[in-house]
């Protein structure tokens, strides 16, 4: 029977969880990964019957009081329960614009940072605006999408020292937000081309992860400058619902903090030549 994301997602969730975690003996043979939906039902307070029509599709409307249940069966953290609830319709929706202008006000702070690269992205993870330093961390050269360059480009995955995490945060990050805003054009064109043409793309989006940006550290290996560690933040654009502003910083002192500081002056040297 056809199912729906918010089953697809219980049931990829459900798979991830031994039943030593909540509790449950182990005994016999089990036929399916993690919990089975009786299990999950039980521990959640409902009947099988309602859990089993949820997976499938057949209820599409759990009260906030369910998808609570189901979230502490789950082991869901808070990324994963605000995507449940986004899932079943139980948050409201963002409505972003149309067009995805960067406000005039955030492109000036951008460049005053002469020694942190900064990007916004918009909500399929298009590149809307970075500030020089960010262009030369990067190398763009014209319109990007961060989560298409991960999976297509290989200068883009040479770039990462640790590609295959970036990978799999990446495509948890892009589940969040299609998550929130499933009927979103540039959002489902993004997923379909990924889907089409990389195997390794649908095989991280079948296992369901889904996580937000937050303070996190990335190794790069840029092709000028060599290895760089750097400290990430991730802030929302609250006044455009969808868009992230993505700054990188490094140590101060640090070979990283000199190897951003060379960047910097070999992007200048080229945007005066």
């Amino acid at each position: 029977m056809a199912s729906t994301p918010l089953g697809e997602y219980l049931t990829a969730c459900r798979a991830r969880v031994l039943p030593g975690d909540v509790g449950l003996p182990v005994s016999g043979t089990r036929r399916v990964p993690g919990l089975r939906r009786e299990e999950v039902a039980l521990l959640a307070g409902m009947s099988a019957d309602y859990y089993i029509r949820l997976e499938q599709g057949r209820e599409r409307s759990p009260s906030t009081q369910v998808l609570d249940a189901l979230a502490d069966v789950l082991r869901l953290d808070d990324d994963a329960r605000l995507h449940l609830l986004d899932l079943a319709g139980a948050r409201p929706r963002p409505r972003p614009a149309a067009s995805e202008r960067v406000a005039p006000e955030l492109r000036e702070l951008m460049a005053a940072w002469a020694h942190q690269p900064a990007l916004v992205l918009g909500r399929a993870y298009d590149v809307l605006a970075a500030n020089h330093l960010g262009t030369a961390l990067f190398t763009f050269t014209g319109p990007r999408n961060l989560l298409l360059d991960v999976f297509l480009d290989p200068a883009t995955r040479a770039l990462y020292a640790d590609w295959t995490t970036i990978a799999a945060n990446t495509v948890a990050g892009f589940r969040m937000l299609h998550g929130a805003m499933p009927d979103d054009p540039r959002l489902r064109e993004v997923l379909a081309l990924a889907q089409r043409r990389s195997p390794e793309f649908t095989r991280l989006w079948s296992q369901h992860a889904a996580r937000g940006k937050t303070l996190e550290r990335k190794a790069f290996h840029h092709p000028e400058v060599g290895p760089l560690d750097l400290r990430v933040h991730t802030f929302d654009v609250r006044a455009a619902p969808g868009q992230q502003l993505v700054v990188y910083h490094a140590e101060p002192g640090s070979p990283s903090a000199q190897g951003l500081a060379l960047l910097g002056t070999l992007a200048a040297t080229r945007a005066q030549g």
